[in-house]
């Protein structure tokens, strides 16, 4: 009878020390919860994040930022269906995709034989050089940058003045740039530059 008694006991204060010990984990967790969203609130408040584009981030800020990035628009790419191999590589689609990014894009990710613009160096993080990095990036990535922009990064989102033909066009050249010497480049420069003109003069009579 003693022994019941005691085992039973001993099952009361292991079940009163578990009980103790998950409300004591339960409690930090909360604590420890309330303590960041005040540190960060705390940080927000006081102005303490440089925002200036001039300033570098520290190694920790910039991985936040570039990994939240990058996972943000991969898993967003998934859902977008490319157009037939075939219009992608359509000359007329290539021809429009020179022009807008011509236009458009060149002064901040430059291309073949042209330096992007000033506007580049102030800008953090700065927009990469797509005739160098554009094999490595998806016609799906590219898609949505493009129509998307991506906040806090000077990418702007051209979807609200652009058809879906049109970046696909876009995305269709960017594609190509890697392949495209400057003598190429700047022979599309000239041929849309002509091109232009005589659309002028035609308009003029």
């Amino acid at each position: 009878m003693q022994a019941h008694l005691q085992r039973g006991n001993l099952v009361i204060l292991i079940g009163l020390q578990h009980g103790w010990i998950v409300k004591t984990i339960f409690l930090t967790i909360v604590a420890i919860l309330v303590l960041a969203v005040a540190g960060g609130v705390l940080f927000i408040y006081t102005g303490s994040y440089n925002v200036a584009a001039s300033s570098k981030d520290s190694g920790i800020i910039r991985w936040v930022l570039q990994t939240t990035r990058e996972e943000s628009i991969d898993r967003r790419a998934e859902d977008v269906i490319p157009p037939a191999e075939s219009v992608l590589s359509n000359p007329q689609n290539l021809r429009v995709g020179f022009e807008h990014y011509n236009e458009m894009c060149v002064i901040c990710h430059g291309a073949p034989g042209v330096e992007p613009g000033e506007a580049r160096e102030g800008l953090n993080p700065k927009p990469p050089l797509l005739a160098k990095v554009a094999k490595k990036i998806s016609p799906q990535e590219l898609f949505w940058v493009i129509k998307h922009g991506i906040k806090m990064t000077g990418m702007p989102a051209w979807g609200p003045t652009h058809s879906d033909d049109k970046i696909w066009a876009m995305v269709a050249f960017v594609k190509s740039l890697p392949d495209l010497s400057p003598e190429q480049y700047k022979a599309m420069q000239t041929q849309a530059a002509a091109s232009d003109h005589h659309h002028d003069a035609e308009h003029a009579h």
